[in-house]
């Protein structure tokens, strides 16, 4: 390989997980080169026929590394072929792709034996390293301990994968809603009022809340002022009043908010017009019980829809549901007894709540599906309620949002404290993803539900433990 002229280039050696995380990752480097070394092509062939989920994955990166590489002679795969532009980016790219023959170098490079497949790849970022020395070899890997250690070894430059990042810091994650310091009228200033109905809509200057989105909630410190954003342009917002009151005083199956974040959320929930409604929050501050609470509303209630569909991923992160016994809803029972928990809270003041349960579940025509099996179908006139979605990958939620058909409502909630997933953080955790993502689209809306309601034991150990 020809010497890199100066240290503005940089050489990105990608592990493994960074392409089964995002297959076509390196064209997200535009201008630099990519070295992909041949351990890493060994350890794809080896998962591409495992039957998991990661496995279409790492064929996906098979199929785009021959796209590119199709036509390249041995020599030009040493020298580097040119990246081709990357759609998304919209970029121009001037970088390369090189594969490196890691199994040539020897194993005494960067001091770590050289019968792992991680300390092959790390061995080879320190070779081009001292090859390279006018050039930025960086390292990328989602591994946090093979970061460790190719730093251990003499690595200057190691990073994690971040372009799927849309967010820094999980505290920058919308929350759904602003609060106006003081009384929301005496930042006004004009104001033109309408009625439409039994709503009442507000059209104020776009400086008075300048970073908004569609759908987003607008409280003051008065406690009596609340509105959602209907719509908005360069110079104007148009609110619609709803009042802290009327949000208090909604009700769904018997379920009324116990506090302000809970209004919001039940306001959502209940517009038909919202066909994307994401609850984020800690243990115990209510998103399952009113997701199923507004759902049995709409579906027994108010016949808007005409079933329930409850899915979530399986502790293997949504691979398998194994051998259990049963049809494929006895096999998911396990894993949604929160939901059949949450059916027997809001009937625990009948004579007989299991029964009770059973027959709400028999006339809401509540279906219980695996995640793994969500693809390829298209779901009409239903509510989805997708729960526990911070296990999810952007990847995964897509599929099941392109699920959605004609007249149906899908529900996320999740809980991006309480991941199990071994390859999601917080911030690369698909909820999050679109919580970003569809922030702007006018058919959704995002409440983060502040505040443990479940209990005192449980609201002490959310804020101590």
């Amino acid at each position: 390989m020809e010497k890199a002229s100066n240290l503005e280039s940089k050489m990105y050696v990608l592990d493994t997980n960074v392409l089964l995380h995002e297959p076509l990752a390196y064209l997200s480097f535009q201008e630099h080169n990519v070295v992909i070394p041949m351990t890493v092509l060994e350890e794809l062939d080896h998962i591409k026929d495992r039957k998991h989920d990661v496995s279409r994955d790492a064929r996906v990166a098979i199929r785009g590394l021959d796209e590119v590489l199709k036509n390249a002679t041995p020599e030009q795969m040493l020298q580097g072929v040119a990246l081709p532009s990357n759609k998304k980016a919209n970029a121009n790219s001037t970088g390369t792709l090189i594969i490196v023959n890691d199994h040539l170098f020897a194993d005494s490079i960067s001091g770590l034996p050289g019968d792992e497949n991680d300390h092959r790849i790390i061995n080879c970022a320190v070779y081009l390293q001292k090859q390279h020395s006018d050039s930025k070899i960086v390292l990328v890997t989602k591994d946090i301990n093979m970061r460790l250690k190719a730093k251990g070894a003499g690595l200057k430059y190691v990073e994690d994968y971040r372009t799927d990042q849309l967010i820094d810091d999980i505290a920058l994650l919308t929350s759904g809603y602003k609060k106006i310091e003081g009384d929301f009228w005496q930042h006004v200033g004009e104001c033109k009022t309408e009625q439409n109905g039994r709503d009442t809509f507000h059209h104020v200057a776009k400086n008075l809340i300048p970073d908004v989105f569609c759908n987003e909630y607008i409280l003051d410190g008065s406690e009596h002022f609340a509105a959602r954003v209907k719509s908005y342009d360069d110079e104007h917002i148009t609110l619609k009043d709803i009042s802290v009151e009327r949000l208090m005083h909604q009700q769904a199956w018997g379920v009324k908010p116990k506090n302000i974040y809970q209004g919001m959320a039940l306001d959502a929930l209940l517009d038909p017009s919202i066909e994307l409604v994401i609850l984020t929050g800690p243990a115990g501050c209510g998103k399952t019980l009113l997701a199923l609470a507004s759902a049995l509303e709409m579906v027994i209630e108010r016949g808007i829809y005409d079933k329930v569909i409850v899915t979530r991923n399986t502790p293997e992160i949504a691979e398998s549901i194994g051998f259990l016994p049963g049809t494929e809803e006895e096999k998911m029972a396990p894993w949604l007894a929160a939901i059949t928990d949450t059916l027997e809270v809001l009937h625990k003041g009948d004579e007989n709540p299991i029964s009770s349960r059973n027959y709400i579940m028999e006339k809401a025509n509540v279906q219980f599906k695996s995640v793994n099996f969500m693809r390829g179908r298209s779901i009409q006139n239903a509510v989805v309620i997708l729960d526990e979605s911070q296990n999810l990958t952007a990847s995964q939620l897509k599929t099941i949002i392109t699920r959605c058909g004609e007249g149906t409502k899908l529900i996320c909630s999740g809980n991006l404290a309480q991941i199990d997933s071994n390859y999601l953080t917080p911030v690369t955790s698909g909820l999050t993803y679109i919580v970003e993502r569809f922030k702007n689209f006018e058919g959704s809306a995002t409440v983060n539900l502040n505040g443990v309601v479940r209990s005192r034991l449980a609201q002490f150990a959310e804020e101590n433990l």
